[in-house]
């Protein structure tokens, strides 16, 4: 049985620093921590609809988070979203759901995110699954994005509405038959709550130099039509990483687990089997 395909009303947890936190979960088992990325009303549900379901259904604990400034979550504009911030708020709302050792998926942000935590808790994270991940490029070279470049202008200028946003999501996808009316409106009902500090005050360091320490196996995908992240970051993964592989998908945009979401469920549990094996 699949659970219903609507945005579940969640558990709150209250964090030190005041942060009220949100996440929905389902199943049991090992955890799988579904970590979502930065755009505009963006939301775990939004993100990752269509896949926790299948990782719920292969006996998994799936627990699909907002992130501070996202979703259900608090939205302070009195503070900077640094990666640190974002590691810290989440290893916090971890350890009150007791769901460590984790395997952390994240795409875009949420991939930075999960590849700070990782560094910053090895012994906290089982494996890393990534879809074009942030935080292996200069800020430079993101803004040098036009999706980025777009998301920044129409966010910050506070110029989103139900037509910019159609917009916007439309660069994040190869196949734009996928941003429908139900999306576009699922992701104002949080962007309309969103202060601009949330990208405004963003901050991600290259953490490029860093990726020979990570110790975890690692699985990427990357869309080659990505137009927010550059796809030469998945060899940066390959070449560094111990244990990494990345998958190139063409005809995909920036949302691997949107466009290719039965390759992208059915490669991830075929993954998580050999981890299962590995760690007994």
């Amino acid at each position: 049985m699949t659970p219903p395909l609507a945005a579940p009303s969640g558990i709150f947890t209250d964090t030190p620093g005041a942060l009220r936190l949100h996440h929905f979960e389902t199943g049991s088992g090992r955890p799988i921590v579904f970590i979502h990325g930065s755009g505009p009303g963006a939301s775990g549900f939004s993100n990752f609809k269509h896949n926790y379901p299948a990782f719920w259904a292969a006996g998994y604990r799936a627990i699909v988070v907002d992130l501070p400034g996202y979703g259900q979550s608090a939205k302070p504009a009195d503070v900077a979203y640094t990666l640190d911030f974002f590691v810290e708020a989440l290893r916090s709302q971890l350890q009150a759901l007791n769901a460590g050792p984790a395997v952390l998926l994240g795409n875009s942000l949420g991939g930075a995110i999960a590849l700070g935590y990782a560094l910053a808790y090895p012994a906290d994270v089982e494996a890393l699954i990534m879809m074009a991940p942030g935080g292996v490029e200069d800020r430079d070279t993101y803004f040098e994005m036009p999706g980025i470049q777009k998301m920044v202008q129409l966010f910050t200028n506070r110029q989103m509405n139900r037509d910019t946003m159609r917009e916007l999501l439309k660069l994040l996808v190869y196949d734009t038959s996928l941003v429908t009316d139900a999306l576009v409106d699922e992701r104002m009902k949080v962007c309309i709550e969103q202060p601009v500090e949330v990208l405004s005050t963003m901050s991600v360091p290259n953490l490029s130099a860093s990726l020979a320490d990570i110790r975890c196996p690692v699985l990427g995908f990357w869309g080659a039509d990505d137009r927010f992240n550059p796809v030469a970051g998945a060899l940066k993964f390959v070449e560094h990483c111990r244990h990494a592989r990345f998958v190139l998908m063409s005809q995909c945009g920036h949302w691997v687990m949107v466009e290719h979401r039965d390759y992208f469920n059915r490669t991830c549990l075929e993954f998580l089997a050999g981890l299962e094996l590995e760690l007994k």
